[in-house]
């Protein structure tokens, strides 16, 4: 996947000493309280970044080409894999190259949990406390064993708030965006929306 710049982002706060300064700026006589400024120049730029995020698309801050794995792969391999790449999770795909769903680290623990998810630091827990190690549960398996399926997607013009509504309601850190036959163009991270949205300010 593509680098990407990970530098925080902050809003700016308006003082009323900069309303007054813009104020003194503008050419003429305004006849507006300086808190009445500051009120209408908010509501302005709270409209204007609602306006950016309804209209800026998944296809705008996706990460391409989309590293995937196989559903046939093996579990040690696919493991390997996202290590090597230090991704916590990535789409899966059939024969075909369509997603047909995600592995992530929740469905590594969750196998590892014998039914039940557990945290990473209670596996650390119990590998520690017992002979073993419950990860040993995993080998000879394949991706399509664990894997979360069916995938959520989406298609390439679905826009960031959206993207942002599905994180929250589905709980996924990863949106696959996909073409009309289901086959990856990109993948929308919690990284990319946080860093679409420091574009918006």
């Amino acid at each position: 996947m593509k680098s990407k710049n990970t530098s925080s982002c902050t809003t700016i706060d308006i003082s009323e000493q900069d309303v007054v300064a813009a104020m003194k700026d503008i050419q003429g006589y305004i006849d507006i309280s300086p808190g009445d400024f500051r009120e209408v120049f908010q509501v302005a730029y709270n409209h204007a970044l609602q306006r950016i995020r309804n209209s800026l698309m998944a296809q705008d801050i996706m990460t391409k080409p989309v590293q995937f794995l196989e559903a046939d792969m093996d579990l040690i391999q696919a493991a390997t894999f996202l290590a090597e790449k230090r991704f916590s999770g990535a789409p899966v795909v059939d024969a075909n190259g369509s997603i047909i769903g995600v592995l992530s680290e929740k469905d590594f623990l969750a196998k590892m949990g014998l039914g039940q998810p557990l945290s990473f630091m209670q596996i650390v827990a119990h590998c520690l406390t017992n002979k073993g190690c419950m990860a040993t549960a995993l080998r000879n398996h394949a991706v399509s064993e664990i894997m979360t399926t069916p995938a959520i997607t989406a298609g390439p013009e679905i826009t960031i708030g959206a993207i942002s509504a599905l994180f929250i309601d589905k709980q996924i850190n990863r949106l696959p965006i996909v073409d009309t036959n289901g086959r990856p163009q990109g993948i929308v991270t919690r990284t990319d929306l946080v860093q679409s949205y420091c574009l918006t300010r």
